[in-house]
């Protein structure tokens, strides 16, 4: 048996045509024909449409953001008896029933929101690419810039960050190694140095010697050398005059709130 099924929208029609094909999927016995008719602009149009689809026998699939068409396509659907399924407003009521808030009806929103995807693609790439200052250079393209000493959640917050479409880079503070001159650079507003306690830090060194293979008592987690390390990037904040934060004992994610609110970054 062959089915004709419609796809209408007054934007692009990917929601309408993806449901559609989610539904006759179920329907293997089915030879479908499908066809879209996007970025309807007119009652005309509509009218035409409905036309033909009761010469097609066509099941409709539909999304119309403009209250105007909704209406005239209700009142189309019971003039020529055809089959057609709204599939935005139903859920729309629904929702802004549920939640007290009015939907926007904005024509193109799911388009708006892949751009915010691709945004946080990019994102996690620039993240990835400038993990453990691989590309000084890229400072100055940085939403944020993060320095700490080995061990205080620079990379994994690098990332948490990049999936809220911030672009971050992180650099490691070494002591006895230089500096890229384009720290200096970079607006420390952008900077946000990390620190934590020196037990905390000394516990978290001991376990990752552990998790080696190695003895958790070694230079790498040595009292006096983590004092001077943590001693060392203290004072490079106060020459920066940069945010500072201490992430002993705090998330992943309440580190990244302080952030975000510090430097007024938008989140999605």
């Amino acid at each position: 048996m062959k089915q004709i099924i419609y796809a209408i929208s007054d934007s692009s029609g990917e929601t309408a045509t993806i449901f559609s094909r989610s539904m006759i999927a179920q329907f293997p016995m089915l030879e479908v024909e499908q066809k879209r008719f996007s970025f309807i602009n007119s009652a005309q149009t509509l009218q035409e449409i409905f036309t033909q689809a009761k010469k097609d026998h066509a099941i409709i699939f539909y999304t119309l953001n403009n209250p105007e068409y909704d209406q005239i396509v209700k009142k189309l659907t019971q003039e020529h008896q055809v089959l057609a399924f709204d599939i935005l407003n139903p859920y729309l009521k629904r929702i802004e029933a549920f939640t007290h808030q009015q939907a926007s009806h904005e024509i193109g929103a799911a388009r708006k929101l892949s751009a915010q995807y691709f945004d946080r693609i990019k994102a996690i790439d620039f993240a990835a690419e400038n993990d453990d200052g691989k590309n000084p250079k890229s400072m100055l393209e940085a939403d944020v810039v993060l320095l700490g000493i080995s061990r205080t959640s620079k990379t994994p917050l690098s990332f948490f960050l990049a999936n809220k479409q911030i672009k971050v880079m992180n650099l490691p503070l070494v002591p006895s190694v230089q500096l890229p001159k384009e720290l200096w650079q970079v607006d420390p507003k952008k900077i946000v140095g990390l620190t934590t306690n020196e037990d905390v830090l000394q516990q978290i060194r001991q376990q990752r010697m552990i998790a080696y293979g190695l003895k958790p008592t070694t230079n790498y987690s040595d009292t006096s050398k983590i004092q001077a390390e943590l001693k060392y990037a203290d004072d490079l904040y106060q020459k920066l005059g940069c945010l500072v934060i201490n992430v002993a004992n705090r998330s992943i994610e309440e580190t990244a709130a302080i952030i975000e609110n510090r430097l007024n970054l938008n989140s999605i």
